[in-house]
C-alpha cells in the first residue's frame, strides 16, 4: 500500500506523463484497500479473510473522445504502457460532447478539511476473533435462540488518491471497524431468524460486542410466533434500521444520469412539495467519521453540505459534470466513481431531521398497521416510483406493538409515500442513510 503522499506523486505524474504523449486533458484516481474479516460459528472459528488490493485508473481526452484504463501493476513501466493504450483507445472511443472534466473554476482550492476518517487503533487478527466469538455468545446465550448463522468482526482501511490536468490533486484515508451476529430461535417450520450489526470509522466508537450480539438474540425471539394477516389499508410504521431504504429510492430518482436519460419518477418535480413542510432531509458529507465522509468528490470538487429536500421541497439534482453539462447547469460535487470508469454520482452521509413525537406517540391512534422491521426484495419502479415489497414485522393493535407478522407485501406509490412521511424524533446516527422512526398512512399490505 502506497502511502498518501505516494499515491498522491504517482497520480499527478501519470496525469503528466499522459499530457506530454497527447492527451488535451487527463486525471487519474488511486484506490487501495485492506481488509481482514472474522468469521465463527457456534463457537468455532469459521473463516478468516485477508486481502489488499490497489489500482490505478487513467481517464484521457482527446477533443471530445475520452477512455479509462486501469492497472494493478504500478510498476513505471506499467504505467507507460497504460498511458500509452488508454491515449489509443481514446482516438478511437465515440465522440461525446459531454464527457469533460470538472469545470476548472469550481476545483477544491482549500486545505483538504480534516474529518477525522482513519483510525491508528488496527486491531490483529486474534482480537477480532474474540470479538466475534463474543457477540455470538451474547446473541446465544439469549434464552429461546436454538442456532447460530455465526458471527463477525471486521477491520479495514481505504486510501484514495486524485490528480487532474488541470490543477488539482489531493489525498485522503479511511477506516471502518464492524461487528455483527446473526441467530435463529425456535424449532421447525416455527423458526425465525434476526440479526445486529454495528460499523463505525473509529475503534473506540464500536457498540460493545456483547450489546450487539444480545439485541441479535432478543430480535430473533420476538419473531417467534409470527403469523399471516388479512391485509388492506392501513398506516405502517418503518423500524429506523429499513427506513433509510425509502430515502434511498429518492437519492436514486435525483441523481443526474437518471434525469439525463429521463428515467426517474420525479423527472419534472424540481422544485416541487414533496414532503410536508416539516421534512428535510439533509446530505452531509463533512460529518466527522462520518460512514461516507468524503473531503472531495470523484473529480475534484469540495464537498458541501446539501438539503436534499429543504421544508419539503426538492431543492436540486445530484450532478458529476458529464450530467451537469447535459442539464445546462453546475455540478454539485457529489461525483463518485471507481478506476475502471467515467464518474456517476452518489450521495453521502444522508438523514432525515427528527420530528417531535416520540414512536410511542406515532402509533397513537392506529387501530389496525403494521411495524416493518425487514424489507425484502426490489420491487420498485424507478421510473413511476411504484414501491412493491416483501416485508416482516409486528402488527399494531389499538396503538400497540403486538404480534408478530410474516409472509406480507406493502404497496404504494413513492410519491404519495414522501407526503405522507410523519418522522418521530428517534434520530441516531448509525448508518449512512439515517432517519427516525416513520409513519405512512394509506399503503396497501397484502397479507400471506
Amino acid at each position: 500500500m502506497l502511502s498518501l503522499a505516494e499515491a498522491q506523486d504517482r497520480t499527478q505524474a501519470l496525469v503528466e506523463q499522459a499530457r506530454k504523449a497527447g492527451a488535451d486533458a487527463a486525471d487519474a484516481l488511486y484506490a487501495c484497500n485492506a481488509s481482514t474479516g472474522v468469521s465463527v460459528r457456534l463457537g468455532e472459528m469459521e473463516d478468516v479473510e485477508q486481502s489488499e488490493g490497489e489500482e490505478i485508473g487513467l481517464r484521457i481526452f482527446v477533443g471530445k473522445r475520452s477512455a479509462t484504463v486501469s492497472a494493478s501493476d504500478l510498476e513505471p513501466a506499467s504505467l507507460s504502457a497504460l498511458v500509452d493504450r488508454c491515449l489509443a483507445m481514446a482516438k478511437e472511443a465515440p465522440e461525446d460532447p459531454y464527457a469533460t472534466l470538472a469545470p476548472e473554476d469550481r476545483l477544491m482550492r482549500s486545505k483538504i478539511p480534516a474529518l477525522d476518517l482513519a483510525d491508528d487503533d488496527m486491531p490483529e487478527p486474534a482480537a477480532l476473533k474474540e470479538r466475534a466469538l463474543t457477540v455470538e455468545e451474547a446473541a446465544r446465550s439469549v434464552p429461546g435462540i436454538t442456532n447460530s448463522e455465526g458471527g463477525g468482526a471486521s477491520m479495514g482501511r481505504t486510501q484514495i488518491a486524485l490528480a487532474t490536468s488541470h490543477g488539482f490533486t489531493g489525498a485522503y484515508a479511511t477506516t471502518s471497524h464492524g461487528t455483527w451476529a446473526s441467530v435463529l430461535a425456535g424449532e421447525g417450520t416455527g423458526m425465525q431468524r434476526d440479526y445486529a450489526t454495528h460499523s463505525t470509522r473509529h475503534l473506540r466508537d464500536l457498540e460493545d460486542a456483547e450489546h450487539i450480539g444480545r439485541r441479535a438474540g432478543h430480535r430473533a425471539i420476538a419473531r417467534l410466533g409470527a403469523a399471516k394477516i388479512k391485509g388492506g389499508p392501513m398506516p405502517v410504521i418503518f423500524d429506523p434500521r429499513v427506513g433509510g431504504s425509502i430515502i434511498g429510492h429518492l437519492i436514486g430518482a435525483i441523481a443526474g444520469p437518471a434525469i439525463t436519460r429521463r428515467s426517474s419518477f420525479l423527472l419534472d418535480d424540481l422544485g416541487a412539495q414533496l414532503f410536508d413542510s416539516g421534512i428535510s432531509i439533509i446530505d452531509d458529507p463533512l460529518r466527522k467519521r462520518g460512514l461516507r465522509s468524503r473531503p472531495f468528490d470523484g473529480e475534484g470538487l469540495a464537498t458541501h453540505k446539501t438539503a436534499l429536500i429543504d421544508k419539503g421541497v426538492l431543492s436540486g439534482w445530484l450532478l458529476d459534470s458529464a450530467s451537469a453539462r447535459q442539464l445546462g447547469e453546475q455540478p454539485t460535487g457529489h461525483a463518485s466513481r471507481g478506476t475502471s470508469g467515467s464518474p456517476g454520482v452518489s450521495a453521502t452521509n444522508v438523514h432525515m431531521e427528527p420530528g417531535e413525537a416520540s414512536p410511542t406517540d406515532l402509533m397513537q391512534g392506529i387501530e389496525r398497521g403494521i411495524y416493518v422491521t425487514e424489507l425484502i426484495g426490489m420491487g420498485v419502479n424507478a421510473v413511476t416510483g411504484d414501491y412493491s415489497r416483501g416485508a416482516s414485522g409486528f402488527l399494531i393493535e389499538n396503538g400497540r406493538v403486538g404480534p408478530a407478522v410474516t409472509e406480507i407485501t406493502i404497496a404504494g406509490n413513492l410519491k404519495d409515500m414522501f407526503a405522507a412521511i410523519t418522522p418521530a424524533s428517534d434520530l441516531a446516527f448509525r448508518y449512512a442513510i439515517n432517519v427516525p422512526t416513520i409513519r405512512i398512512d394509506g399503503m396497501t399490505v397484502a397479507g400471506g
